[in-house]
């Protein structure tokens, strides 16, 4: 099996990358692709009691495993299975159930910060980042956290504040410059998501001819 080919898939809170994703999987339907979402290994939080964990500041590089999501890809990218964390939000932390992913041709990797890692960039094969305008991400978050994770309108609102925007402008928005592609508005801006997959097909190409 030759390496397989890693896109990252970078953007704000809200941005649109699960949609740029499913794009890839659905356009490519002749590869066998595998996705992992950078939330799943946000840090093991058991050593901190439920009180402490609810501080977490998510939008921070720091709350991220980045140790054990580069093993988990080097290890994808050998050929080798491995067993991806789950994270409960409303509890704070990892539940004890994990995913199994195989190896596939093609890995996607979605997240907020897979940019900001440059051990990450230097795994990746693509990288995208999905632009969007802020207005329409915070409605994308509000809706997303008290429907999925059970909080309140006044809860989202001030974390959007404290901690999510500053930590959009300090360590996402600066790491357009790192992107192969930018796609304004997601998944909806059709023309970029066949130019995306063009460039896709044809990195492809270039390593399995």
């Amino acid at each position: 099996m030759s390496r397989p080919i890693l896109i990252g898939i970078a953007g704000g809170t809200g941005s649109g990358k699960s949609t740029v994703a499913r794009a890839i999987f659905e356009s490519l339907p002749e590869k066998n692709i595998a996705i992992l979402q950078q939330d799943a290994y946000y840090k093991d939080q058991s050593n901190l009691s439920f009180d402490e964990r609810v501080k977490t500041n998510y939008d921070h590089p720091l709350a991220f495993d980045n140790e054990l999501l580069i093993d988990h890809l080097k290890a994808l990218l050998d050929g080798h299975a491995i067993e991806q964390p789950q994270y409960d939000f409303s509890i704070h932390n990892r539940i004890k159930e994990t995913i199994p992913i195989e190896p596939k041709d093609i890995i996607i990797l979605e997240g907020i910060m897979i940019l900001e890692d440059r051990r990450l960039r230097e795994l990746m094969d693509i990288k995208i980042f999905v632009d969007t305008d802020a207005d329409v991400r915070i409605i994308r978050r509000i809706v997303r956290d008290i429907e999925e994770r059970g909080r309140t309108l006044d809860a989202v609102i001030k974390q959007y504040l404290t901690t999510v925007k500053p930590a959009h402008d300090q360590f996402i928005e600066p790491m357009k410059k790192y992107a192969d592609l930018i796609i304004p508005e997601g998944g909806y801006n059709k023309v970029a998501i066949d130019i995306m997959v063009s460039k896709v097909r044809q990195v492809i190409s270039d390593k399995y001819q």
